[in-house]
């Protein structure tokens, strides 16, 4: 079994400037950054022009340690308290839907487990105690 934890920053439209920062101040080095003009176009949630330049997902190595961050997804407000999640990253989507069933346990589904184009099974649940875990599995589709 093979889990880590990742802090994921949720930046209000400013992860490039974030970026750049933590390259500098931290010795970041930047492993991805895709913008949202990167992702799949989804009929349902229309992009807006203005939201296309923004971070959709970034991952970085500081140190031994990896820090992931993004902009808020355009049209999801932005909240003070809100910008620090928790990534649970595994291998193994069996184990990715047991960790996600468990801690929806009187929490809150924000995503539903399901299959993205970046990862076989990725959802995001609130527990009980109001924190924010995003569960990633490494797959095929990164």
């Amino acid at each position: 079994m093979t889990v880590r934890l990742i802090p994921y920053l949720v930046m209000n439209g400013n992860a490039k400037e974030a970026i750049e920062f933590y390259e500098k101040a931290l010795n970041a080095k930047v492993i991805q950054s895709l913008t949202f003009a990167n992702m799949p176009e989804n009929p349902e949630f229309p992009m807006p022009d203005s939201a296309k330049e923004l971070i959709a997902h970034a991952l970085l190595k500081v140190g031994e340690t990896d820090l992931m961050l993004s902009d808020t997804f355009p049209g999801q407000p932005h909240q003070s308290g809100n910008q620090v999640t928790i990534c649970i990253s595994t291998r193994d989507a069996s184990e990715s839907k047991q960790m996600y069933e468990a801690l929806q346990q009187g929490g809150h589904v924000k995503m539903p487990l399901e299959e993205t184009h970046f990862s076989p099974a990725f959802g995001n649940v609130r527990d009980k105690f109001g924190i924010t875990f995003q569960i990633f599995t490494e797959g095929q589709q990164q």
